[in-house]
């Protein structure tokens, strides 16, 4: 039986999950729902409903697990609770600082209802925190270091888009260098957040916008801009659709140690990623803590969960002894 799949929200992330469940053989998708007009929304799986967001509860009786490809800033805290109350749920929720409330909010609604609920899955939170949670337990005495990009930070580049005279707009957060190189070596260095990252933007800009301010207002945007070294380009649309239209991303999770009874010996853990699209990516992440939340919630678990409560035998679609024989 195939393990049937609902998608709310079909953006760049919904569409990926689409790929994804393409890919997965035990898992069918059943509808897709939008907040736009379903009429204007065309989907790649033939035969599959799109329907009204507001439509979803009347098929809970249809659908195993319900994937929620919203926003973090005010999508997630509102839909994920809301659809935990009648499906098995996941979402990519990301905002590090507010996921303890978030968990609280969603694990008393899935509780109620019976329900799985994963949240924050995907690459960072997600594979990302998994890394430093090993790293960190394996070598209790040291240092945590992660590093995000070269890519494309659609949160910062819509921060962009919202400064008064810019069309369009593409940040890029990018290692620097040095620094990496100085925690590979093993060196535990203590790093600001100026001296980890820094970012490039791709600006068009209005016809006759002050293109001096806008320089400006980015550079000195509060918690976006302000505390790193920022470059700013100004280009034509063309050149933003032709050279920046993808979504890489990517990144690096490190970990510096001693062992040894006076920490004599010194050891390094990295894991990274390099990835073409970002969304795909976190898609294909998603699906498989689809499959988890399936697997539990048959087993009779309930309640919120993140990529921490999940044993990682519940993402295959491989049974035990055949995960013993391959992976192991």
């Amino acid at each position: 039986m195939s393990i049937r799949i609902g998608i709310f929200g079909y953006g760049n992330l919904g569409k990926g999950v689409e790929c994804a469940i393409r890919q997965n053989p035990d898992m069918e998708l059943k509808a897709v729902f939008t907040r736009r007009d379903p009429a204007c929304v065309s989907i790649l799986t033939e035969g599959v409903p799109v329907l009204k967001a507001d439509e979803a509860e009347h098929m809970k009786d249809e659908i195993d697990v319900l994937i929620l490809c919203g926003g973090s800033a005010t999508d997630l805290p509102v839909q994920t609770p809301e659809c935990a109350r009648w499906f098995n749920v996941v979402d990519s929720f990301d905002t590090h600082a507010k996921i303890p409330d978030h968990f609280e909010a969603v694990d008393a609604a899935a509780r109620k209802s019976g329900k799985v609920a994963v949240i924050s899955a995907g690459w960072d939170p997600g594979m990302f925190s998994i890394a430093r949670l090993y790293a960190a337990a394996s070598l209790p005495r040291g240092e945590n270091y992660t590093f995000w990009g070269r890519g494309v930070s659609q949160g910062h580049s819509d921060a962009i888009r919202r400064i008064e005279g810019v069309k369009d707009a593409r940040q890029y957060t990018i290692p620097v260098e040095s620094a990496l190189e100085a925690v590979r070596s093993g060196a535990a260095p203590a790093l600001t957040t100026r001296e980890k990252h820094t970012r490039e933007c791709f600006v068009v800009a209005e016809e006759g916008a002050d293109q001096a301010r806008i320089e400006r207002e980015i550079k000195t945007m509060p918690n976006y801009f302000s505390d790193y070294d920022t470059t700013v380009h100004f280009i034509s649309e063309e050149e933003l659709k032709r050279d920046h239209s993808r979504l890489p991303h990517g990144g690096f999770v490190l970990r510096s140690g001693k062992t040894g009874w006076n920490g004599e010996n010194s050891h390094v853990i990295e894991y990274s990623l390099k990835l073409d699209s970002n969304p795909e990516f976190t898609s294909s992440i998603i699906v498989a803590y689809a499959r988890a939340a399936y697997k539990m919630n048959q087993e009779g678990q309930t309640g919120c969960k993140t990529v921490f409560d999940v044993a990682p035998g519940y993402l295959s679609a491989e049974s035990a002894a055949d995960l013993r024989k391959k992976y192991l």
